[in-house]
């Protein structure tokens, strides 16, 4: 007979949540002691709240949204308050969510004044025949959908707008001297998108995005964020995954499916297909960036090719680990 503790070891719900907050150029000589603590302390806060919700028995679903809503809830990271600038000064938010059940899914695009992307993108999925709506007309379903809407300059920050100053000059500079304008990984650069993927105890995967895109982004430009297959994407056969980098490359690698793709038909387990996606295909592409994934069992893989990226995962039993850099 196995001991007590083993057999109820054996019945314990399993369930899991894994988080990112961006990545990019993040190493302990270019972020203070003081900014390490906040993204620590927001990241766990996050956490926990999706944690809460799984706990309870909700839906992984539920509880992405629940802990992507506390980031984008935040000025430190690239979503919702404290989204980084258009070329315009003005903030355009982009999100997707992906049910690995049924495969359903929903995104929005270039949206000014909704408060909670990923809220809309979820009712895209839940209560539209769409799957992506952008601008306006996102807009207009948001406020038939009783989503709470806000000014746009409910998302501006002064950090962001000090950002996009600096990366307007490069620009007016590079173009002086007859360059092309080129993105780089500098710290106005660094991509703060954020994500999470879950587990639930029903057995049910979800994955889901949140994001400003880029700085100083224009003519209507929308990344891999809002795109199933490049920066979302759940099927309860193979895995979750939540991306976020140059978002250019994970649209044309559709980085987030080949994770999927790739254990689906070579047999491949997660952490195998998620380093071999990130280090190999990408980073061969030129592409920069990491995701996030899960598995049906519960397994979590958090590749990246960048110097660091903010990142956590959390279990049933409510263990936390939060990471910025590369450990």
């Amino acid at each position: 007979m196995l001991p007590m503790s083993s057999v109820m070891a054996q019945d314990a719900p399993r369930f899991g949540l894994a988080i990112h907050g961006g990545a990019g150029t993040l190493s302990p000589d270019n972020i203070s002691e003081e900014q390490e603590t906040a993204y620590r302390a927001a990241l766990e806060e996050a956490l926990r709240a999706g944690h809460a919700v799984l706990a309870d028995e909700g839906t992984s679903r539920a509880a992405i949204i629940a802990a992507i809503q506390v980031m984008e809830a935040s000025e430190l990271f690239n979503a919702g308050k404290g989204a980084v600038f258009t070329s315009e000064a003005t903030v355009e938010l982009d999100a997707s969510i992906m049910d690995g059940a049924t495969r359903q899914a929903g995104a929005v695009g270039g949206v000014k004044t909704v408060k909670s992307p990923i809220q809309l993108a979820e009712a895209v999925m839940l209560h539209s025949p769409h799957v992506m709506m952008v601008g306006a007309g996102a807009e207009a379903f948001a406020q038939e959908q009783g989503l709470e809407q806000v000014p746009n300059d409910y998302f501006h920050t002064e950090r962001r707008r000090r950002a996009l100053e600096r990366v307007q000059q490069r620009e007016r500079e590079q173009q002086t001297q007859g360059h092309l304008l080129e993105l780089s990984e500098a710290d106005d650069h660094k991509f703060g998108t954020v994500g999470a993927v879950a587990l639930d105890q029903q057995g049910n995967l979800a994955a889901g995005t949140s994001t400003g895109g880029m700085t100083n982004k224009r003519w209507g430009r929308i990344g891999d964020s809002p795109i199933i297959g490049a920066g979302t994407y759940a099927d309860n056969e193979t895995c979750a995954v939540s991306a976020t980098g140059h978002g250019e490359y994970f649209i044309r690698g559709v980085v987030a499916y080949d994770i999927a793709a790739m254990m689906r038909y070579t047999g491949l387990g997660l952490t195998e297909s998620a380093n071999a996606v990130i280090h190999g295909r990408l980073t061969e592409m030129g592409g920069t960036g990491g995701v996030i994934a899960m598995d049906r069992e519960g397994n979590v893989a958090m590749p990246f090719n960048t110097t660091g990226m903010y990142r956590g995962q959390i279990d049933a039993e409510g263990n936390v680990e939060v990471h910025i850099f590369r450990d």
